[in-house]
């Protein structure tokens, strides 16, 4: 058995590249994966982990020996179970080779969680892949194990790029959504600004209105009673007689 093992960091925080994870095959760097086939997808823990199960197509270019030694295509199939924690930020993929698997077996496990030293804005990727020929002959069993591990490396490599581009990418469109989202939100500040500009304006109407009315009432109510004694009143003779001279009349009857 041969061990391969690598990490490296991305410049993105862990929600980013988590979420960028699913869009990373195909890409212009990593050509050998040429399809992504999503199989089976669970939630689980009130929507605090997803379970995915996907089937990866790859086509690589194999050595003639191996070719002449296993036959059919360089079309091999790759079964791939991740689990996302949320509550725990993490990421880990394990995946096993389906074609072949009875001459090679090779177990991969890859892991995204937040940088030690930098969790908001970073992410650390850990790669670690078991790969066990099975054969009489040893010395073509440790080959193809070499071989193996070469290809991982070369595969890693070229995996770095890619995603990177694929997280540039990614990163263009979450700027602009922001962007756009940020837009949004001061049209309906302003907006809304305007509004309680309006309304506030509106009421300070209504209350200079209310007090010119209200201030109306009482000079009239003040001009009333002012001309009380002028009031003209009619007696039974239908002749006009201001109050007083009324109450008198009233009193001698």
């Amino acid at each position: 058995m041969k061990l391969f093992e690598n990490s490296c960091d991305f410049d993105y925080s862990w929600a980013h590249v988590t979420a960028a994870n699913w869009k990373k095959y195909p890409n212009e760097v990593s050509t050998h994966v040429i399809a992504v086939d999503v199989l089976k997808r669970e939630v689980e823990r009130n929507g605090q982990v997803l379970i995915t199960e996907r089937l990866i197509t790859c086509k690589q270019n194999v050595p003639q020996w191996i070719m002449m030694l296993l036959g059919g295509s360089n079309i091999s199939y790759v079964r791939e179970v991740s689990t996302v924690d949320l509550s725990q930020k993490s990421l880990v993929m394990r995946s096993c080779n389906l074609t072949y698997s009875n001459l090679l077996k090779v177990y991969e496990t890859v892991t995204y969680t937040p940088h030690p030293e930098d969790p908001v804005n970073r992410t650390l990727f850990s790669q670690e892949a078991q790969i066990t020929a099975y054969g009489a002959i040893t010395r073509l069993c440790n080959k193809m194990e070499d071989w193996s591990v070469q290809r991982f490396r070369d595969n890693a490599n070229k995996g770095k790029i890619g995603f990177d581009n694929v997280l540039k990418k990614f990163e263009a469109h979450w700027q602009q959504k922001e962007k756009l989202v940020d837009e949004i939100s001061s049209s309906i500040i302003s907006k809304v600004n305007e509004t309680v500009e309006d309304i506030k304006l509106q009421t300070e109407g209504l209350i200079i209105e209310t007090e010119r009315q209200n201030k109306l009432l009482y000079n009239t109510h003040q001009e009333l009673l002012s001309s009380k004694d002028d009031l003209v009143i009619y007696n039974d003779d239908n002749k006009s007689v201001n109050q007083e001279q009324f109450m008198q009349t009233k009193t001698h009857t």
